[in-house]
């Protein structure tokens, strides 16, 4: 009688510790399916679109643009404005004009509800492309989504082939839709409506770049600006609308010229800032990898045209900054 008893209470224990197991394991994956959305949205990689013309040789443009992105972290999504054998500073080259196909891209994006983190531009072929570009940013953009501008016009005081002054009053219009702007020095003086100085000193550059930056950009980077009594060393400056505050990174001037080093000092300047980089390091950051870029070509027997050679230095942009060169400009 006490054995069937203790052998039914037995049994019944074990029924209810299955059942409380059963009870549990459900719990925990209805758990489990209700998180996992969360969590695979925190996870997904941002996206870069960068509105850039494609070459089959030499590393400009996008050719610079997606491996640099890509090695920081980021899905790069091409809005390609031409596609071209080689970039245009070659003898020959083919060009295929994408800008009605810009329009066509654009609008099946925004069927598909797809949305970017980043607007990045760079060469824009003509004024048309200029307010394609502009369009597309004020209908796809969101409050959070970040603006980068390379306004490429022109270098040494002079447009680039091509490049109207109808194609200058644009880019001063979509100039004003970016966060961060990136020009050269010639480019800055275009965009401001200053006539072009080759040697400009901090007091003479200072208001130049709040001016500009009071039309919209709250970041304004100037590029190879040339340092005074030294042509062995240039210059990157960069003023910040938050804060007020002007900083400066000096480094060599090494006597070799690639294309796309502006594009991959841009591309580095974007990646570095939505890895949530200071703008002094992010300066920091592109400067070095650009040096680190120019040194490891300029041993080769090599034709410059090519670029300088990603491949072999885009593992740096792991690294963490080695030194810290960059200085607030009082």
């Amino acid at each position: 009688m006490a054995d069937n008893y203790i052998e039914r209470q037995y049994e019944q224990y074990q029924a209810r510790k299955a059942a409380w197991e059963k009870s549990r394991k459900h719990k925990a994956s209805k758990k489990t399916a209700t998180r996992r959305p969360e969590v695979l949205s925190q996870s997904q990689v941002k996206k870069v679109v960068a509105v850039h013309d494609l070459s089959g040789v030499g590393r400009v443009s996008l050719m610079a643009v997606i491996p640099v992105l890509s090695s920081m972290g980021f899905q790069v999504c091409p809005l390609p404005t031409a596609i071209l054998s080689n970039h245009t500073q070659y003898a020959n080259y083919s060009f295929l004009d994408l800008t009605d196909e810009m329009k066509h891209i654009i609008e099946n994006w925004e069927k598909q509800n797809i949305h970017f983190d980043t607007f990045y531009t760079g060469y824009l072929g003509s004024a048309q492309q200029a307010q394609i570009v502009e369009d597309f940013i004020c209908k796809f953009r969101r409050p959070t989504d970040l603006v980068v501008v390379d306004p490429v016009l022109g270098d040494n005081g002079k447009l680039y082939k091509g490049i109207s002054d109808e194609m200058v009053t644009e880019m001063r219009k979509l100039i004003c839709h970016a966060d961060i702007i990136t020009p050269n020095l010639t480019e800055l003086f275009f965009l401001s409506e200053k006539p072009f100085q080759d040697m400009v000193s901090d007091e003479e550059l200072k208001p130049i770049l709040k001016a500009l930056s009071d039309k919209g950009p709250e970041i304004v980077i100037v590029t190879s600006v040339p340092v005074a009594g030294n042509p062995h060393m240039t210059s990157v400056y960069a003023y910040n609308r938050i804060g007020n505050r002007y900083w400066k990174v000096t480094c060599p001037y090494l006597p070799a010229h690639y294309p796309g080093t502006g594009d991959t000092f841009t591309s580095v300047i974007t990646g570095a800032l939505m890895q949530g980089d200071s703008l002094p390091i992010a300066l920091d950051r592109a400067v070095q990898f650009i040096l680190q870029g120019i040194r490891a070509t300029f041993g080769y027997e090599y034709n410059n045209l090519e670029g300088i050679m990603l491949e072999k230095i885009l593992h740096n942009l792991d690294m963490p900054i080695q030194i810290s060169s960059y200085e607030l400009v009082e």
